[in-house]
């Protein structure tokens, strides 16, 4: 049984080492250009270098998007980018565009290419055509079945990523123009709005100005409003279908959301392979998953074709259970104290979470806090601001510090 790869967003140069540091085997990022998430921080070539060395140093791989759809104004300066980013010992380029793909196999003969979920591999003769292209890996389009999925891996001799976790896009393959058309942003060059998911009414164009509701709500319905995709509790299932990689969505999401899904796939993966015939899923990882923000939980395509509970009628917010206030930045042993960068408003007198990189959930009661400057404070309210926190006991680096609303 091979050991699937669990691979991770990395929206920027934080979350890329969050990622690994949480257990993530490899991460996929985006720089300035040429990607499809223009709103992720993204990451400079500086950044792109600095992230690259950072996973080799623990044993990871990272991969960049370059998945445009491109026109001719964005191939102006592909040859040179993808050039710089063989330099950099890049493990892989995910690509979607055939001229993409035909400019990346001409100028970086030696860097894997990655299909992109964006050109649509529904079949195992489109994989194998792929192949023959000189692609190494595809991640396959969701609207897949698992057992299409087994027929695939049947048929081709190549890597196969699918995604597991995260938001899922309306559109085939997230291939969308309605942002083109609502919003002037477009989703295939980067830009998306996620017109997708607004409040929308019916109109019957015999009745113009007569706008009906779908449902009978006051509040109209979110008729293309996916809940989002969760497979950790069917982790045998991918593992036996062949799946090489398995992929967590979201380079626009908080390095709390990064960490914690991260870790719990982690944790499920390692503990499924250590013991595949005694086991089963602990409870606090599908705990673990409901801590982040989402929307409700869906298995997509995997067995059986979305039906009307697989999408949100009623709101596209964000379920919010938990905030993160914190990240343990390091800890002072001669004044026993824990430094921690603050994410979120804090103050004396509440407990914490932690979430370490790795090990059991631990809890931090803040009976004390001191500013930089050694003064006491009750709260700790801006952005970043640096606090020390007395502790008889060290946390470990990197450690997440988060609390359950109220």
């Amino acid at each position: 049984m091979k050991k699937p790869e669990l691979l991770a967003p990395a929206g920027d140069l934080e979350k890329l080492k969050t990622a690994i540091r949480f257990g993530a085997d490899a991460v996929y990022c985006g720089g300035k250009n040429f990607g499809l998430r223009a709103f992720a921080g993204n990451l400079t070539l500086e950044e792109l270098q600095e992230g690259i060395a950072f996973a080799h140093q623990h044993n990871a791989r990272v991969y960049v998007t370059v998945n445009i759809f491109a026109h001719n104004e964005d191939l102006a300066g592909l040859p040179h980018y993808l050039r710089q980013l063989a330099d950099m010992t890049v493990d892989g380029i995910i690509v979607s565009d055939p001229g993409v793909i035909r400019i990346a196999r001409e100028e970086v003969p030696q860097v894997p290419l990655h299909l992109s979920t964006q050109a649509n591999t529904t079949n195992w003769s489109s994989a194998l055509f792929w192949q023959q292209q000189g692609i190494s890996r595809i991640v396959l389009a969701r609207e897949l079945s698992l057992e299409e999925i087994r027929e695939i891996r049947r048929q081709v001799d190549i890597d196969l990523e699918t995604f597991v976790h995260g938001a899922m896009c309306i559109s085939y393959s997230g291939r969308c123009l309605l942002s083109n058309y609502m919003a002037g942003r477009d989703a295939n060059r980067g830009e998306c709005a996620q017109a997708c998911r607004w409040n929308y009414y019916l109109v019957e164009t015999k009745r113009p100005g007569e706008y009906m509701p779908v449902e009978e709500d006051q509040r109209g319905t979110y008729i293309f409003n996916s809940k989002d995709l969760c497979m950790l509790e069917h982790i045998p299932k991918l593992v036996e279908a062949g799946i090489n990689s398995f992929k967590i969505e979201g380079r626009m999401k908080s390095v709390h959301y990064v960490a914690t899904v991260v870790r719990a796939y982690r944790m499920a993966i390692d503990a499924y392979l250590d013991s595949p015939d005694e086991y089963e899923l602990p409870e606090e990882l599908l705990a673990e998953v409901r801590k982040v923000s989402h929307r409700d939980y869906t298995t997509g395509f995997y067995f059986h074709r979305p039906q009307a509970e697989d999408h949100n009628y009623d709101t596209s917010n964000y379920i919010r259970e938990y905030d993160f206030v914190g990240v343990v930045k390091d800890y002072d042993v001669k004044r026993k104290q824990l430094i921690i960068e603050q994410r979120n408003n804090f103050r004396q007198g509440e407990t914490l979470e932690v979430l370490p990189p790795r090990g059991d959930l631990q809890t931090l009661n803040v009976e004390r806090m001191y500013d930089e400057a050694g003064k006491e404070i009750e709260v700790a309210p801006h952005p970043q601001q640096v606090v020390r926190i007395p502790s008889e006991q060290a946390l470990p680096r990197y450690s997440l510090l988060r609390r359950a609303k109220t």
